[in-house]
């Protein structure tokens, strides 16, 4: 049970500490409302997420498992591209959050909106999380259910942790922003090499 807990966690850290539209939409409602009142929003992926949870488990367990096995192969490669794009983005320097100017009347639901739109969901439930799930939950159900309690426990968790680590930026600062993207791209290298090792073992024993 070890195994699907960790995949789903360590995914969730990167996923959470990747600069993307959710992480930026937090950081501008930190500066107009501080960070109690945007802490309701580090719930909004569980109200994004389900509808392409449920689409992509629906189409995926159609799927052969040769072509679930493609999929997590190209998920693996997906998750070295991102760890190289992190790793990128951690040799620039981080621009100040606070800097950001400009009001933003956030809610939980319209920071749920944001992360409809953002295509990193639907990439991570397609080719990643997706057929993770699906392989677990052909072993045993209850290794499906905790890879995705581990990835939204997760997941909600460190965006609490960084919504009340922007409000206190003063303090953190960029240097506490580049040991998150370092650490994330240590976790995405190696889940995609994790990724990768699977597709090459499933194939080396079919």
């Amino acid at each position: 049970m070890l195994e699907p807990i960790a995949f789903g966690a360590s995914l969730a850290f990167a996923a959470a500490v990747q600069p993307g539209p959710l992480q930026a939409y937090l950081f501008s409602r930190v500066v107009s409302l501080g960070w109690r009142r945007t802490l309701p929003a580090s719930f909004s992926p569980l109200l994004s997420d389900g509808p392409i949870a449920l689409l992509a488990l629906l189409v995926l367990g159609r799927l052969s498992p040769t072509t679930q096995s493609v999929l997590r192969g190209a998920g693996g490669l997906l998750l070295l591209y991102l760890a190289y794009g992190a790793f990128r983005q951690w040799r620039r320097p981080v621009a100040d959050p606070l800097a950001r100017k400009g009001k933003v009347p956030g809610t939980l639901l319209e920071a749920a909106l944001v992360n409809l739109v953002n295509p990193n969901p639907y990439l991570g439930w397609t080719l990643i999380l997706g057929p993770a799930v699906i392989a677990a939950w052909r072993e045993s159900p209850e290794r499906g259910v905790a890879v995705v309690a581990a990835f939204y426990t997760v997941m909600v968790t460190m965006l609490a942790v960084l919504i009340v680590a922007f409000g206190s930026a003063r303090v953190l600062g960029a240097r506490f922003q580049r040991a998150l993207l370092l650490l994330s791209v240590l976790i995405l290298a190696g889940l995609g090499a994790y990724q990768l090792a699977v597709f090459v073992r499933y194939f080396s024993t079919a």
